[in-house]
């Protein structure tokens, strides 16, 4: 879910004025080319290419450095737990009742015309001293903060001095498992504190690759530390923003900015899991949430687009903002993200199409050429979560 509005673009002179993650000189020292994202300026890719860190990732497991996320702690002022999940309950379309202490769910925040102003991650930690931790995509981090605290102005949110590292692969768990045995207990979407090298960290079984792994937030004084541990395994490889954006395109993962707006609601984007069932009409708890009115009539009378999945056996990429077209050229869409599949060789794509023009021949305009499409089920590539 990491944001921004085009793909991550090389080094330029605009990087001066961007932000440092906490472990920038250790990936100077891997050789990383850096690029602008979300007003940070992180590691793209290294050495070994996007294609080969994207690879090395669905068959071994790949270290992504995800600090430029936003980490939030959530209490409510008064440290009550009622509190918090009432005040939550009203900024975002979720449901506290049966909520397992520490399992993750995805959310959203909403405008009042429905649209998506970012995807969220949430973990609810009950107890003496209730909270929820939150990860908010980077460049929504300051305007997430603003409109968290003027719909729930009863709760306190803090940030989390702390790096995000992801580890992502098949042989994810074994390495991690090599520091804290621990690591093996939880499943797809459960959380566990782990002692890494000495450092207390929190991690989630998640990730944005559709492969197993784990998001760990990692103290930043210990970030270098663990961040090497974890790279003296041979079965762990350093990858950049470049194969994550490829790896969650094969998984049918939406970006934000891309795929997902302010001006696209959950209907059009397929993100309906992200309100909860007790939350739609009918629920127990239907609406209350910022956009509901407007979410709730789409669902009853159908949205006028969707975004929806394509691929083609044309040898060209299709790249976000190309235009969809039928075959008298008349525009019913446009890409909102594309690339060709490491892992699949073909042209795979994402693009927010009319639903007058799902029943016709669709094409794509890549400068002057008309490429086919074909659609897709989602993902392209099987999620292998570990459930």
């Amino acid at each position: 879910m990491s944001n921004s509005s085009s793909a991550p673009q090389p080094q330029s002179s605009a990087m001066q004025s961007l932000q440092s993650i906490t472990l920038e000189a250790m990936h100077q020292a891997h050789g990383a080319k850096f690029g602008p994202f979300a007003g940070f300026t992180m590691p793209i890719q290294y050495g070994l290419g996007l294609k080969a860190e994207h690879l090395h990732t669905r068959q071994k497991a790949g270290l992504f450095d995800v600090s430029h996320m936003g980490q939030l702690r959530i209490t409510a002022r008064n440290g009550d737990g009622p509190t918090l999940r009432r005040g939550l309950e009203a900024a975002l379309p979720v449901d506290f009742e049966g909520w397992p202490s520490g399992q993750q769910r995805y959310s959203l925040l909403l405008n009042d015309q429905g649209g998506i102003e970012d995807d969220l991650m949430l973990v609810w930690r009950p107890g003496p001293q209730p909270e929820v931790r939150m990860v908010v995509n980077a460049g929504n981090r300051q305007a997430d903060l603003a409109r968290l605290q003027d719909l729930a102005p009863e709760l306190h949110f803090e940030w989390v001095d702390a790096a995000l590292l992801a580890l992502q692969g098949p042989d994810a768990e074994a390495v991690l498992c090599q520091l804290d045995p621990r690591a093996a207990a939880p499943r797809f979407m459960e959380s566990i504190e782990l002692n890494l090298d000495g450092a207390v960290c929190f991690a989630t079984r998640s990730g944005y690759t559709g492969e197993d792994g784990y998001e760990i937030s990692v103290p930043s004084m210990a970030a270098d530390r663990v961040a090497r541990k974890l790279l003296a395994d041979n079965r762990v490889a350093l990858a950049g923003l470049g194969a994550r954006d490829t790896l969650r395109l094969e998984a049918g993962l939406p970006l934000h900015g891309q795929d997902i707006a302010p001006s696209v609601t959950p209907v059009e984007a397929g993100l309906l899991f992200g309100i909860a069932p007790s939350r739609r009409p009918g629920g127990p708890k239907a609406g209350g949430y910022p956009g509901a009115q407007v979410i709730e009539r789409q669902m009853a009378i159908g949205p006028a687009r969707r975004l929806l999945a394509f691929t083609s056996q044309a040898p060209v990429p299709i790249r976000a903002h190309n235009i969809v077209l039928l075959n008298d050229e008349t525009v019913v869409g446009e890409v909102t993200s594309g690339t060709v599949s490491p892992s699949l060789g073909l042209p795979i794509l994402m693009a927010s199409v009319q639903v007058s023009a799902l029943n016709a021949a669709l094409f794509a305009q890549v400068r002057q050429q008309k490429i086919p499409l074909t659609q897709s089920k989602l993902p392209f590539v099987p999620k292998r979560y570990k459930r």
